[in-house]
């Protein structure tokens, strides 16, 4: 895949990439709403994250010209068992690299990883207002399921959170286990080389 600078790669996180992705993270804690964190994870933080996130669901990363720009990842939405094929997703982009498919290669290739391993829900909250990430779940097919107003507070003002949604696969009448990370991220690689052998 490629945009207006060198190709891009995505590629499931590592701990390493934790400097990276809160480097990518911090302008949204710190300068805006995006995030409703109150203050910005260290990298060493942000590289729990990623193994904590990895023992379960996708972390991805998006590196172009070797340095990665963008990252996206799934988490479990809820805690009690009925919720076991719901995952909830989060993107971020370098702001000094917005607007260039990086959000974009990042979701899919989550979604693509997510499908494999079973799940039947994806949804995303997102600080409103955002028209550049609604904009890009809406063009994934995510559809805009409602608002919940004054969800946050932060800055010295409320903020809303626009919740989105996408169906991965059909309604089984009864859903398998959701595949190991391990063994969905194997077949995603084998996928993205048949694609990449066209």
């Amino acid at each position: 895949m490629t945009n207006d600078g060198g190709p891009l790669l995505v590629r499931p996180a590592t701990p390493a990439d934790g400097v990276a992705c809160a480097a990518i993270y911090r302008p949204y804690v710190e300068d805006a709403s995006i995030s409703f964190e109150l203050a910005a994870p260290s990298a060493a933080e942000m590289a729990s994250r990623i193994a904590g996130t990895q023992a379960r669901t996708p972390w991805l990363v998006v590196e172009q010209d070797g340095a990665v720009r963008a990252y996206a990842y799934g988490t479990r939405h809820r805690d009690r068992p009925a919720y076991d094929w719901t995952v909830e997703t989060t993107v971020y982009v370098d702001p000094v690299h917005t607007r260039r498919g990086l959000g974009r290669a990042a979701m899919t290739g989550l979604l693509e990883i997510l499908r494999l391993q079973g799940f039947h829900l994806a949804v995303a909250g997102i600080t409103a207002p955002n028209p550049a990430s609604v904009a890009l779940h809406l063009a994934l097919g995510f559809r805009r399921v409602g608002e919940f107003e004054a969800m946050g507070w932060k800055s010295g003002a409320w903020h809303g959170v626009e919740w989105f949604a996408l169906e991965l696969g059909p309604r089984e009448p009864a859903p398998s286990p959701i595949r190991a990370l391990a063994d969905a991220l194997a077949e995603w690689d084998v996928r993205r080389a048949g694609r990449a052998d066209r």
